[in-house]
């Protein structure tokens, strides 16, 4: 009896212990609110576009095209799951928690992938709340939240951005893109075996460096690259979707086998294919409408928790506006926006007085991605912590709130410097 005794106490002893070290702080913050800013989880491509751009055949998507697909739901309810357990852990809710009437948010873009994305999530996390996901738009119509279109265009405006875009792609004029990323195009030209493509014969191409690259800033059109490296940018996404879909590289790469690098290589496109939403000009007139409604959830103290479900170009925007510094997450060939990530903005007091903030990326990782497995407590997500440029960080890691909530001011007030209503479109 005194030997089961001694081992009963070790046991608890063990189980606080692991208890004590789950916790993000320990007992020296308490965790009040959340912010979350979601990418939607796996899709399908843009499917009818991707098909021609190779002689081979796409994974057999489980959704149509550009829609949530099965493994993305299955994702998606285990990151709810997860957020469950670590809220529970941090003393923010406890289990089976129905909150009251507007303590909580779920608001998504009108699209089908965002929706049933935000849906998977809340499941998850609540899964008796029976959850209601606010969408305001008529399916498949953007929101001006999560709308990345540029709603005007002025000499001042125009003059920035091509600037920056020069100086971020690292070239003279956005038509030496081809040249600069030659490596990353040569390398998706032999998986997709492109020169025996459709698209290839019909419009008589051997390459994806066809020399026709242009910068598109145009009212009520998304800041991107035009000409036949656009063709590039659709088959890149394709590939990277197939990549989470697919067991295997080599059954992703249609038989190739890549190494990591190749894939780093792959990832890397993509970032830079939409890595112009980030620019100081183009995030401040982009992302504004997000801006302004993120930087409203931080100040409504009714609410406890808000869930946002948008883009990848929402998220390069965002953190391109509040100036966060460069980063690179692992376990993950798509290193800025992987499939599933968050922003995850959380109001921590501490035991000193002080309100502070904290801001992380989760996201799943490869292994995760491919395994199904569970992610909990001891299986977690990645949690990747951002910085600020200009703000300093207490020993925590954190930030004082209110530092927080003049960058999103800052960032707010950044669109009218380049605002002119005489020249606005």
């Amino acid at each position: 009896m005194k030997k089961f005794l001694t081992l009963f106490i070790l046991a608890a002893m063990i189980l606080s212990l692991t208890t004590a070290e789950a916790k993000k702080y320990g007992d020296n913050y308490t965790l009040e609110k959340v912010l979350v800013f979601s990418r939607h989880n796996i899709r399908s491509p843009h499917a009818d576009r991707a098909a021609p751009l190779t002689p081979h055949k796409w994974f057999k998507w489980t959704s149509p095209s550009r829609e949530l697909s099965l493994r993305g739901g299955v994702l998606e309810t285990e990151l709810g799951q997860y957020f469950r357990k670590y809220l529970i852990d941090e003393g923010f809710m406890p289990e089976n928690y129905v909150p009251a009437k507007d303590e909580f948010l779920f608001y998504a873009n009108s699209y089908q992938r965002t929706i049933a994305t935000a849906q998977y999530f809340s499941s998850g996390m609540l899964p008796i709340a029976n959850v209601e996901v606010v969408r305001k738009y008529k399916l498949g119509t953007f929101d001006p939240v999560f709308d990345m279109k540029l709603t005007f265009v002025n000499e001042k405006f125009l003059a920035a951005a091509e600037k920056e875009v020069n100086e971020y792609l690292n070239v003279k004029n956005v038509r030496d893109m081809e040249k600069r990323f030659a490596e990353g195009l040569d390398l998706l030209e032999k998986v997709l075996d492109f020169k025996n493509s459709p698209y290839a014969r019909e419009n008589g191409l051997t390459t994806l460096r066809n020399g026709d690259t242009k910068l598109i800033l145009e009212v009520g059109k998304e800041p991107t690259f035009g000409g036949t490296i656009r063709a590039a940018h659709i088959a890149n996404d394709a590939l990277i979707m197939q990549y989470y879909e697919e067991p295997t590289d080599t059954a992703a790469a249609f038989g190739k086998k890549l190494s990591d690098k190749q894939w780093r290589q792959i990832g890397e496109l993509n970032s830079y294919f939409i890595g112009i939403a980030g620019l100081p000009a183009i995030s401040a007139v982009e992302a504004h409408p997000l801006l302004e409604c993120m930087s409203s959830e931080l100040a409504n103290d009714n609410r406890r928790f808000t869930f946002l479900c948008g883009h990848d170009t929402n998220i390069i925007g965002l953190l391109g506006a509040l100036r966060v510094e460069n980063y690179s997450l692992p376990g993950v060939i798509d290193t800025k926006t992987p499939i599933g990530v968050k922003v995850v903005i959380e109001k921590w007091r501490g035991a000193d007085g002080e309100v502070y903030a904290a801001l992380n990326m989760v996201y799943p990782d490869t292994a995760q991605i491919r395994s199904l497995t569970p992610m909990t407590l001891e299986n977690p997500p990645r949690v990747y912590r951002l910085s600020l440029k200009g703000l300093r960080a207490n020993a925590d890691g954190l930030y004082l709130f209110s530092d927080v909530q003049k960058r999103f001011a800052e960032a707010v007030a950044a669109y009218d410097e380049y605002t002119d209503e005489r020249q606005a479109a």
